[in-house]
C-alpha cells in the first residue's frame, strides 16, 4: 500500500483536490437558496417517517420512491435546520457521482488523465453543482446510475458473480430512488460490447452464457430489492402517477414528434446554459477520440446518455433540466478524453477547450452561489426556483418571525393558513416549524377572497391566527377582509417585470 500511496502520490493528490473542490462548490451557501416545493415536500415526508414507523412508505401516496426520504432521517438528527439536511444528502451524492465517473473512466480507458479530467468536469459543471446542492432525488438518481454502470461494466470485463451481485444492488437503489432508473435496467445488457472474447469458439459460448447469466442475476437483484416497496399500502400508485408525467407507450404510433422536437430544443438549451455551452465542444472532441481509440466502450458510454434522452423527451408530458441531470455523468467521461497522444495540435486544442470550460464554469458558479438572481438560468428553472409560487422566499423568515410571537406568549396557540394544501406551503412551513406542535399549520386553498373558515374559527376561540399567501393568490383587498400586513417578501423579477411578493399576514377580524 505504501509502495503505491508513493508511487501515485500525485495522483492521488489530485483526485483528492478535485473530489474536495466538488465537495466545496455543493457545500457552500448550501441554504442560501430557499426552498423549492418538491424541496419541501420531500423533508417533510421524512420528518414524518421519522416520527411514526408505520408511515416509512408515505411517499408511495403520490407516486414516489421513498429511498432519499429513506437517507434524509438519520440527518435529521445531526442537522438543526432540515432543509440543510435534505441538501446535504444531495451534496453526498454529488460527491459520489464525481467518484463514480473517475472510476468508471479509469475503468474503460486505462487513463488517469483521462480519469481526472472526467471526475474535474463533473466536479465544476454547474449543471451538476446547481442541483447537487438540492434536496431533490435527481442526485441520488445520478450517482446510482454511474455506479451501476461501473459495476455492470466490471462485471462484463471481469465475468464475475460478486461484481454482479453489487451491480444488482446498486441497481435496486436506483429504482428505490425514481422510476428512470428503468434505463439502467434496460440498459445492462449492452455491457456485452464489453467483453473480451476468447479465441476458441467454445470458450466464446460459455464466456457469452456468463455473460447473460450474470445481467439476469444482476437484473434480478435488482428488481427483488424494488419490491421491497410491496410492503407499502400504496404501491399501485408508482404505476398510475407515472401517467401524470409520461405518454403511454402507443404515444410513439399516435404523434411521435410531439413534444419530441420542442423537448430536444430545450435539452440543447439546458446544456447551453447550465453546462456550460463550452462543455459540448469538450464532450465531441473527447467522443471523436474516444471511439477512435475503442468504439465499443464508446458506443456503451454513448447509448448510456442518449437512449435515456431520447426516450424521456418522447414520452414526458412534464419536463425541466434536473431531469435529465443523469445522463451529464456520461458526457463528463467523453470530456475525459480531449487530450490523446500524438499530434501536438490535438492536445493544444483539448487543453485550450478545457481551461476554456473551467473558466465559463468558474463564472457561471460564482453567479448561482453569490448573485443567483442574475444567472443565466433555463427558463423553467428561473420561473419554478426563483419566480414563481414554487420558490419558497420569506418561508424560514415567517416560520422565525413565528417562533419569536410564540416565545413571547407560551401558552398562546398559533394557527397559519397557507395557500394549497400541498407543496411550498403549508409543507415548507411545516417543515421549519416540526418541532413546534403548539404551532398549527393548515392548507386553507388557492384563491383568497374571503377569510378561510378555519382561520375565523380560530380567530373566535382568541388564538393568534395568521395567513401566508402569494400576491398572485390573494383576490381581494387586504384590509376589507381585516389582514394586518406584518411583512412581504418579494420572489426574483420575472421577464416582463412583473414581481411576486409572499405576504405574511395577522388575521385581526
Amino acid at each position: 500500500m505504501l509502495k503505491f500511496i508513493k508511487k501515485y502520490k500525485a495522483f492521488i493528490a489530485l483526485g483528492s483536490f478535485i473530489l474536495l473542490l466538488g465537495f466545496t462548490l455543493r457545500l457552500f451557501k448550501l441554504t442560501s437558496l430557499p426552498v423549492f416545493a418538491d424541496e419541501a415536500i420531500y423533508v417533510r415526508w421524512a420528518q414524518v417517517m421519522r416520527a411514526e414507523e408505520t408511515l416509512r412508505f408515505l411517499p408511495l401516496s403520490d407516486g414516489k420512491q421513498p429511498l432519499f426520504m429513506w437517507v434524509v432521517i438519520p440527518f435529521l438528527k445531526i442537522f438543526t435546520d432540515p432543509l440543510f439536511a435534505g441538501r446535504f444528502v444531495s451534496v453526498l451524492c454529488g460527491a459520489g457521482t464525481i467518484v463514480g465517473v473517475f472510476l468508471t473512466s479509469k475503468l474503460l480507458f486505462k487513463s488517469n488523465k483521462a480519469a481526472i479530467i472526467a471526475s474535474l468536469v463533473i466536479a465544476v459543471s454547474p449543471f451538476a453543482v446547481f442541483f447537487d446542492k438540492m434536496a431533490l432525488v435527481d442526485s441520488m438518481l445520478a450517482m446510482f446510475g454511474i455506479w451501476t454502470f461501473f459495476l455492470a461494466a466490471l462485471t462484463a470485463t471481469r465475468l464475475k458473480l460478486d461484481t454482479a451481485i453489487l451491480t444488482g444492488f446498486a441497481l435496486g437503489a436506483a429504482l428505490l430512488t425514481k422510476s428512470p432508473a428503468l434505463f439502467f435496467a434496460l440498459l445492462i445488457p449492452f455491457m456485452i460490447l464489453l467483453i473480451n472474447w476468447p479465441k476458441n469458439p467454445k470458450a466464446r459460448v460459455f464466456t457469452f452464457g456468463k455473460f447473460v447469466f450474470f445481467t439476469v442475476v444482476s437484473i434480478f437483484i435488482g428488481y427483488a430489492i424494488f419490491n421491497i416497496l410491496r410492503l407499502g399500502p400504496n404501491f399501485h400508485l408508482l404505476s398510475s402517477r407515472n401517467l401524470d408525467y409520461v405518454y403511454p407507450f402507443t404515444h410513439i404510433f399516435e404523434n411521435p414528434l410531439d413534444p419530441f422536437l420542442s423537448l430536444v430544443r430545450a435539452t440543447f438549451v439546458y446544456f447551453k446554459l447550465l453546462g456550460p455551452w463550452t462543455l459540448m465542444p469538450l464532450v465531441v472532441l473527447g467522443a471523436i477520440f474516444s471511439f477512435k481509440a475503442d468504439w465499443r466502450k464508446s458506443l456503451v458510454v454513448l447509448l448510456w446518455f442518449i437512449v435515456p434522452i431520447l426516450g424521456i423527451t418522447e414520452y414526458a408530458k412534464v419536463y425541466t433540466a434536473r431531469y435529465i441531470l443523469f445522463t451529464l455523468p456520461y458526457l463528463a467521461i467523453f470530456a475525459g478524453n480531449i487530450l490523446p497522444t500524438g499530434k501536438k495540435s490535438l492536445y493544444w486544442a483539448g487543453m485550450i477547450l478545457l481551461a476554456l470550460f473551467l473558466s465559463q464554469s468558474l463564472m457561471v458558479n460564482r453567479r448561482l452561489l453569490f448573485d443567483i438572481q442574475k444567472a443565466q438560468l433555463p427558463r423553467s428553472e428561473r420561473s419554478g426556483y426563483l419566480e414563481d409560487w414554487t420558490a419558497g422566499f420569506g418561508i424560514k423568515e415567517v416560520s422565525e418571525l413565528v417562533r419569536a410571537e410564540f416565545a413571547r406568549e407560551p401558552g398562546k396557540k398559533i394557527v397559519i393558513g397557507t395557500e394549497g394544501y400541498f407543496g411550498t406551503l403549508p409543507d415548507g412551513l411545516q417543515m421549519y416549524l416540526n418541532d413546534m406542535p403548539q404551532i398549527i399549520v393548515v392548507g386553507v386553498g388557492l384563491g383568497i377572497d374571503k377569510i378561510p373558515t378555519p382561520l375565523a374559527e380560530s380567530r373566535a376561540y382568541g388564538n393568534k391566527t395568521y395567513l401566508v399567501v402569494n400576491s398572485t393568490r390573494l383576490l381581494e383587498d387586504a384590509d376589507k377582509l381585516g389582514l394586518r400586513l406584518i411583512n412581504s417578501y418579494p420572489k426574483a423579477t420575472k421577464p416582463e417585470g412583473r414581481r411576486e411578493d409572499l405576504l405574511f399576514f395577522e388575521v385581526t377580524k
